[in-house]
């Protein structure tokens, strides 16, 4: 059985939508606004190989934080011999790096997504409007899944 994945907050992370079964995202069919040039093989390719490389590197920070998790909560022990501020320190230090677990788990999810959005030939667009999102938004952020209106709307909320 596979343990729920958490959000940066300790909240569930609803799973990946399931999207379409379709074949590999056409350059020229992905989404992109009015006026913007379609999405080349290349600009495809440079997106997809962009994505790649930061689910790597976010799984072996995942890696790297888990590692030093394990050893703050072998070395906290009992905490016999130390004084408050000893295990204040140890309590922060073990704090922070679950915060740091914790985001980077989030930041690989959205990666994820944004990978296979961009094999189903979602990518792209809002998931919230169905707009397009834009190409050039795209290239900054790979992992928008807004619009700027629907994400500037969804700032407002918060």
């Amino acid at each position: 059985m596979v343990a729920a994945k958490k959000g940066t907050a300790g909240e569930p992370v609803p799973p990946v939508p399931s999207v379409r079964a379709a074949a590999p995202a056409v350059p020229g069919e992905l989404a992109v606004r009015s006026g913007e040039e379609p999405w080349t093989e290349a600009e495809v390719a440079e997106a997809r190989d962009q994505l790649t490389i930061e689910a790597d590197r976010l799984r072996g920070e995942i890696r790297s934080v888990e590692e030093a998790l394990t050893g703050l909560m072998r070395d906290s022990g009992d905490g016999a011999g130390d004084d408050q501020a000893d295990t204040g320190t140890k309590n922060v230090t073990r704090e922070h790096e679950m915060a740091l677990a914790s985001n980077a788990r989030e930041m690989l999810y959205q990666t994820e997504r944004a990978l296979q959005r961009l094999e189903a030939g979602t990518y792209g667009l809002c998931e919230s409007c169905g707009n397009p999102i834009g190409k050039a938004r795209m290239q900054v952020f790979p992992r928008a899944t807004l619009c700027v209106d629907c994400k500037q709307k969804q700032e407002r909320r918060f």
